[in-house]
C-alpha cells in the first residue's frame, strides 16, 4: 500500500485541500485557500503539480473552492462537482469549460479509480463524500471521505463501511463551540444538523467504521476556535478503543499524511 498515499495539504475553515495519490496518478479533493498556497503544499508534499488528473468537489463554500480559478488557469482539468453548485462556478469564465457536474449519488472512473459519491447534510447548494476504489490484487483498496456534515446519516455511513482509511471530520468540541465567542446564530448553525460534526459524533462513527475493517483515521476540518487538536485525538482514540488503528489529526495549515505503513 506504500504506492498510495492519503495527503492533507491543509484543512480547517480558512482553507481545504486533500490528495489522494495513486500509481495512476492523484486527484485533489476540494481547492481551499489560493493557488499559490496550493502548490507549494504540494511541494512540500513531494507532489508534482502535473500529476494531478482531477479535482473532486465536495461543495461550493469558499473554503474548499477559493483557489481553483488560478489553478485551472495553470492546470486545465476536470473539475466534478455536484449540479447544485454549478451556479456558483459556471460564472467563472476559467473554469467553466472544466466544470463536470453530478448528482449526488454518482459514480465514474476517474484517473484509473472508480469514485463515488453519496449527499451529506450541510448548509449549502449541494454538499458530497466521497468513496474512492483503487484497484488491487484481490479487492480493492476503499477510501473514504466526508467532512462538512451536521449529522451522520444512515446513507453517509454505508458508504464510509468497509472502506480502509478513511478521512472523517471532527469540527468541534461542544461545550467550547457553546461557551466560545461565536454569535449565537452562528452557534446554532455550526451545532445544526446541516452544520458540522462533533468531536463525539465523529468518533462514534470512527468506532464503528473500525469494527468493520477500517484501520486509518484522518480526523479533518478541526476548528480553531471550538477545538483543539489534543480533544478531537482522545475523543476518538477512546471510541476506537484497542483496535490496531492510526490516527492522525489533520494540521489547517501544514502538511499531515496518514501512514499506511502503520494503518
Amino acid at each position: 500500500m506504500s504506492n498510495v498515499r492519503i495527503v492533507s495539504l491543509y484543512s480547517g475553515s480558512s482553507g481545504n485541500a486533500f490528495v489522494i495519490s495513486t500509481p495512476s496518478g492523484a486527484i485533489l479533493i476540494d481547492a481551499g485557500k489560493n493557488a499559490k498556497r496550493l502548490c507549494a503544499a504540494l511541494r512540500e508534499a513531494g507532489i508534482e503539480e502535473s500529476s494531478i488528473r482531477a479535482i473532486l468537489l465536495t461543495h461550493e463554500h469558499t473554503d474548499h473552492v477559493s483557489a481553483l480559478a488560478v489553478w485551472i488557469k495553470k492546470h486545465p482539468i476536470p473539475v466534478y462537482l455536484p449540479t447544485a453548485c454549478l451556479p456558483r462556478l459556471e460564472c467563472e469564465p476559467t473554469v467553466a469549460p472544466y466544470l463536470r457536474p453530478h448528482p449526488p449519488i454518482w459514480t465514474e472512473q476517474i484517473c484509473g479509480v472508480t469514485v463515488t459519491s453519496f449527499p451529506t447534510p450541510h448548509d449549502s447548494r449541494g454538499s458530497v463524500g466521497y468513496r474512492i476504489e483503487i484497484p488491487q490484487e484481490g479487492r480493492p483498496l476503499c477510501i473514504g471521505y466526508a467532512t462538512d456534515l451536521g449529522y451522520v446519516t444512515p446513507e453517509v455511513e454505508a458508504a464510509l463501511t468497509g472502506c480502509r482509511a478513511v478521512v472523517l471530520e471532527s469540527n468541534h468540541d461542544p461545550e467550547m463551540l457553546q461557551y466560545g465567542p461565536y454569535p449565537q446564530d452562528l452557534k446554532r448553525r455550526i451545532a445544526s444538523r446541516r452544520g458540522h460534526l462533533s468531536n463525539g459524533e465523529s468518533a462514534l462513527l470512527a468506532a464503528r467504521l473500525c469494527a468493520s475493517g477500517t484501520r486509518g483515521i484522518l480526523l479533518a476540518h478541526l476548528s480553531r476556535e471550538n477545538n483543539t487538536p489534543e480533544l478531537a485525538f482522545d475523543e476518538c482514540f477512546g471510541a476506537v478503543g484497542d483496535a490496531d488503528v492510526r490516527i492522525r489529526v489533520a494540521d489547517p495549515e501544514a502538511i499531515t499524511e496518514l501512514d499506511w505503513e502503520e494503518a
